[in-house]
C-alpha cells in the first residue's frame, strides 16, 4: 500500500488535477490519497490557504472580507467547472467556507484555525467529486472520522499516539481514500492545525497508521536538489538520502519539507519518495533510514540568513560550574531560542535568530551577562547566514573541513565560526549575510563539480 501526497502547486487548476488522477489511477497500491489546498498557478499568484487567513482576520476585525472571500470562491469554481463538475459540490463549498467565516469568533486561534483548515478540507471534497465524476469509486474522509487526534495547539498540534491504531482501520475501507492535510481534531472535536506546510505532516502520520509500505510525496520539481537552484543554476539532483539528512538539511533552510514533517514514516521506517506531478515518470528522490555512501561526502548544502551571535568570554570558563546554564537561563528569562553553541575553554558562542530580539531586549541581555555572569567581554554580531553542509559520509571521511575552508578562502569569504554536530552528519559554517551566495557556489563547486585531486 502507497500514501500519496499532492501539494498544491499539483492541484491549482483543473489540468492539474487530470495529472494527478492519472498519477493514482497508474498504480493500483495508491490507496490514500492526501491532499493540501489549490496552490499558486503562476509566480504571483496567491495560495489558497493564504486568502483564508486574510479572510479571517479581516472578519476578526470586523472588517469586510468580500474580496478575499470572493477570490477563493472563484478558485474552486474554475476548477470544478474546468473539470465538468456538477454545481452541488460549489454550493457546497460555497456554503462551508461562509458558514465557517459566520462561526463563533470568541476563540481567536479556534477561529483561526477552522478557517485555514477549509481550504484543504474542501479541496477534498472537491478532489473526490472529481474522482467520482470519473466513474472510480473514492471517497472523502474526514480526519475526525478517521480518528486523527492531536493536541489543541493552535498552529502546532502534535498527533496524539492513539490516532495511528484508529487509522489502522483505513487499510479495510474499499475504493480510494481523498484526505484532506494539514489538520486534525481535539478530543473534544476542535479543529486545529499543524504548523505550515501541515499537508506532508498529515502525509507521514497516514503512512505510519496504515502501515504504508512507501510515502509517495508529490510536488513541482523532479527530486530534491543538492542546492538552492535560485543560488546555484541547474545542481545536481540527489538520487537518495537519509532521514537525519533531510532533517538537517531542512533546518538549514531546505524548503522542501518542513523539518519535522517526516518523523512519523521514519519512526515506522517507511521510505518517502519525493516525485513531480508534471513529470511522473522521473524517479525522484528517496528519503531512507540507511543509505550507502557512494556519492562523496556531502550529499547538499544548505543555507539560511537571518541570525545573530553573542560571543561571552571570561577567564577560567571551563573551570566554573555552571556557567552555561546560567548563560542559557538569561536568554530564557526574555523567551529566546538558540540553534547553536560553540565554545572554547575561555568563551561561548550563542547563535539565535535575530528577529527574536530588539534593541532593548539585547541591551539588557548585554548587561545582565556582564553583571551577573561577570564576563570579561560581550558581543553581539548581526546579519548572518548559517551555511550547512549535510552528508552521512563525512563521519567516515577524511578533510571535508579542510576544503570546505580552503574553498571558502578562495571565494574571499570569511569564516565568522564553524560547529560540527555530534553526529558527524553535518557542519555548519557562519558568514556575514552579504557572503551567504558567494560562499554556498564556493562550496558546491569544491563538492559537487571539482575533481579532488
Amino acid at each position: 500500500m502507497k500514501v500519496v501526497k499532492f501539494g498544491g502547486s499539483s492541484l491549482a487548476t483543473g489540468a492539474q488535477l487530470e495529472k494527478v488522477l492519472n498519477i493514482v489511477m497508474a498504480d493500483s497500491n495508491r490507496k490514500v490519497v492526501v491532499v493540501s489546498a489549490p496552490g499558486k498557478r503562476y509566480g504571483q499568484d496567491i495560495k489558497v490557504t493564504d486568502l483564508l487567513i486574510e479572510c479571517a482576520e479581516k472578519a476578526l476585525r470586523n472588517e469586510d472580507y468580500g474580496e478575499p472571500l470572493a477570490c477563493v470562491l472563484e478558485r474552486y469554481e474554475s476548477i470544478a467547472k474546468e473539470l465538468e463538475l456538477p454545481n452541488d459540490i460549489i454550493e457546497e463549498i460555497n456554503d462551508n467556507f461562509r458558514e465557517l467565516l459566520n462561526g463563533d469568533k470568541t476563540s481567536r486561534n479556534r477561529y483561526l484555525d477552522a478557517v485555514k483548515a477549509s481550504g484543504e478540507d474542501n479541496n477534498a471534497k472537491l478532489v473526490a467529486k472529481f474522482f467520482q465524476s470519473r466513474g472510480i469509486d473514492a471517497h472523502y474522509v474526514n480526519p475526525k472520522d478517521a480518528g486523527l487526534f492531536v493536541t489543541d495547539e493552535s498552529g502546532n498540534a502534535q498527533v496524539l499516539p492513539e490516532s495511528y491504531e484508529n487509522l489502522f482501520s483505513l487499510r479495510d475501507r474499499a475504493g480510494i481514500i481523498i484526505f484532506p492535510g494539514f489538520f486534525g481534531f481535539t478530543k473534544e472535536g476542535e479543529v486545529v492545525t499543524f504548523s505550515r506546510s501541515g499537508s506532508d505532516i498529515t502525509g507521514s502520520i497516514l503512512a505510519n497508521g496504515v502501515k504504508a509500505d512507501l510515502y509517495e510525496n508529490f510536488t513541482d520539481v523532479d527530486a530534491v536538489y543538492s542546492v538552492n537552484p535560485t543560488i546555484v543554476p541547474n545542481p545536481k539532483e540527489i538520487t537518495v538520502l537519509t532521514y537525519r539528512e533531510m532533517r538537517e538539511l531542512s533546518y538549514a533552510g531546505f524548503s522542501v519539507f518542513h523539518d519535522e514533517a517526516l518523523i512519523p514514516a521514519f519512526r515506522a521506517g517507511i521510505p518517502v519518495n519525493v516525485k513531480n506531478t508534471n513529470n511522473p515518470s522521473a524517479p525522484g528522490t528517496r528519503i531512507v533510514n540507511k543509505r550507502e555512501n557512494i556519492n562523496g561526502p556531502v550529499v547538499g548544502i544548505a543555507s539560511d540568513k537571518g541570525f545573530c551571535s553573542i560571543y561571552v568570554s571570561k577567564y577560567l570558563m571551563n573551570r566554573e560550574i555552571g556557567f552555561g546554564r546560567r548563560l542559557l537561563m538569561i536568554l530564557e528569562d526574555y523567551g529566546l531560542s538558540y540553534e547553536h553553541t560553540p565554545s572554547g575553554i575561555d568563551d561561548i558562542t550563542v547563535i539565535l535568530r535575530q528577529n527574536q530580539m530588539d534593541q532593548y531586549t539585547e541591551e539588557d541581555i548585554i548587561n545582565r551577562i556582564k553583571s551577573e555572569l561577570a564576563a570579561d567581554e560581550v558581543k553581539v554580531e548581526h546579519d548572518l547566514a548559517l551555511l550547512m553542509i549535510v552528508g552521512e559520509g563525512m563521519r567516515h571521511n577524511v578533510g571535508t573541513t579542510a576544503r570546505a575552508a580552503k574553498a571558502l578562502a578562495n571565494a574571499g569569504v570569511n569564516i565568522e565560526m564553524i560547529n560540527q554536530g555530534s553526529s558527524e552528519v553535518s557542519m555548519m559554517f557562519g558568514v556575514k549575510e552579504a557572503n551567504e551566495r558567494r560562499a554556498v557556489q564556493a562550496i558546491y563547486e569544491e563538492f559537487f563539480v571539482a575533481v579532488p585531486v
